[in-house]
């Protein structure tokens, strides 16, 4: 489990209570995302970080009360005044914090949700962090795709409605908090819950064992992707040349995509890399790849010139338009880069803004936040009564 989960895990199966700070909501340009989360032992120590060190200390001040008095607390953070008299963000969002003493008693799913993590299943907790009964706040239910829940939020209604809402944002990849009616109404208001996600990484495909392949292997891998390097080239596909990558593929790309699909490990996280830009490759591959609703992103390398014959060559082959629109080819953004490592930042850049909505531009002539979209502070998922 990543950190700080798996010193929480170390504390609960040595009986220990400790405190989980968690970040479940932000508003305008906030450091961390939501369900960021800071441990703090019985002992003092700390792992991980909610506000990248601006309300650090505060929240550690609070995470000891709680330890010592068992009851979770809710705090909110604003922007920090100039003279650093108040607690605050200097990045001028704002930011909500869920602190709770977990121990076995209080949590005794954490071992079941430690073994899918480990076995890479996707799993999330739905954790009531805000209800006029202070019996329901910290309330727990434990979700996996195509399961009954573990645990209860004190109520059928609640369980049912969570529970369904939940498995819609596992399959999002993303931590979110709803909002509810006290007891589970889809339109109400009083009862919000921050559903925490854990998923295996996000994967990226990169097809063309060349050496802009592991260059963008080693930026990948460093972004958190599970990295797989595939060449129908015994010769060129060895695992000494990508170092960074899980695995080195043999295999004619086509080939490998339609398996990995058919064995379900391709969803709306995964990203793909065409770096061949050869023709017996990337055609076979593409007209695969542009067929398949569940990838996320589609890119491929290559000139204009190679971009013009490649989509001439899709066509073809009977991609139509439509499908065409789903990919981006010259793949990465114009940074002006020559080398390998600078074309795979330039991809990987592109990458990062196709996942977060940016545009790509220099912050300096830009007036949104720096740290992403202005998101509300209370995010849910879109749902019928």
């Amino acid at each position: 489990m990543r950190e700080p989960w798996s010193d929480l895990l170390e504390c609960w199966r040595s009986g220990r209570t400790a405190a989980l700070a968690t970040v479940t909501s932000i508003r305008g340009s906030a450091p961390r995302e939501v369900g960021s989360a800071m441990l703090v032992r019985d002992d003092g120590t700390v792992v991980g970080s909610v506000s990248g060190g601006c309300v650090e200390g505060a929240v550690y001040e609070t995470a000891l009360e709680v330890i010592s008095s068992g009851r979770p607390a809710r705090e909110q953070y604003g922007i920090a005044d100039e003279a650093g008299i108040a607690v605050g963000l200097t990045c001028g969002g704002e930011i909500e914090i869920f602190v709770e003493a977990v121990s076995p008693s209080t949590f005794p799913d954490l071992d079941r949700l430690a073994e899918l993590v480990a076995l890479e299943r996707p799993v999330a907790i739905a954790t009531v962090v805000e209800h006029p009964d202070d019996e329901v706040v910290g309330r727990r239910l434990l979700i996996e795709p195509d399961a009954a829940p573990s645990g209860s939020l004190g109520s059928p209604r609640r369980d049912a409605a969570v529970h369904d809402d939940a498995e819609g944002v596992l399959a999002t990849g993303r931590s979110a908090t709803l909002t509810y009616g006290v007891d589970g109404e889809r339109r109400g208001l009083g009862m919000r819950v921050l559903v925490q996600v854990f998923a295996p990484p996000p994967r990226l495909l990169i097809f063309g064992a060349v050496d802009h392949a592991a260059a963008l292997a080693q930026v990948g891998a460093f972004l958190g992707y599970d990295v797989t390097v595939c060449d129908a080239r015994q010769v060129f596909a060895t695992p000494e040349r990508f170092p960074a990558a899980a695995r080195v593929v043999v295999d004619w790309p086509h080939r490998y995509l339609a398996a990995e699909h058919e064995a379900g490990r391709i969803d709306a996280r995964t990203a793909l890399a065409v770096l061949t830009h050869d023709p017996k490759f990337d055609v076979p591959l593409l007209t695969v790849a542009l067929r398949l609703p569940a990838i996320g992103f589609i890119g491929a390398m290559g000139s204009r010139r190679t971009h013009d014959d490649r989509l001439e060559r899709l066509r073809e082959a009977g991609v139509t338009d439509e499908e065409l629109t789903r990919l981006s080819s010259p793949v990465g953004l114009d940074l002006g880069g020559r080398t390998p490592q600078e074309t795979a930042v330039s991809i990987a850049a592109e990458l990062v803004a196709a996942q977060w909505g940016g545009s790509g531009r220099p912050l300096r002539v830009l007036d949104t936040p720096v740290h992403g979209p202005n998101l509300p502070l209370d995010l849910s998922v879109g749902r019928s009564s």
